[in-house]
């Protein structure tokens, strides 16, 4: 059985920083691309960042310059670096992960989401 497990999350004042973590385990094979999204109150979830298992990276626009993702592929891990936050950044925010694994004898490949972790930015 594959799991997501997200550290970090928290409350903090504008132009603070936060940095969450990911890890993943369980029968893993391996791990393509992962990333961070958020969901806010009322809003869908939408991609924040991403990183695939050669270390190219993708940010959406609004945290471009301010956050920055980062893998280490020998521990199955995922890291957000949120600087500079502001109150429009407050969300939920998931870690996601597309890997291969054993489930039982059969090797899958799949999307696997963290259980979600608050990120308050209030003064």
């Amino acid at each position: 059985q594959v799991q997501l497990v997200e550290y970090g999350g928290g409350l903090v004042r504008p132009d603070g920083s936060l940095r969450l973590s990911c890890a993943a385990s369980g029968s893993i094979v391996s791990i393509n691309a992962m990333g961070w999204y958020r969901q806010a109150p009322g809003e869908e979830r939408e991609l924040v960042a991403s990183i695939t298992s050669g270390g190219n990276t993708n940010y959406t626009d609004s945290v471009k310059g301010r956050f920055t993702i980062s893998r280490d592929n020998a521990k199955n891990t995922v890291h957000l670096q949120m600087n500079s936050l502001k109150p429009e950044d407050t969300a939920v925010y998931y870690c996601n992960a597309r890997i291969e694994g054993w489930l039982g004898i059969r090797l899958v490949t799949d999307d696997y989401w963290g259980q979600g972790t608050q990120v308050t930015v209030s003064s």
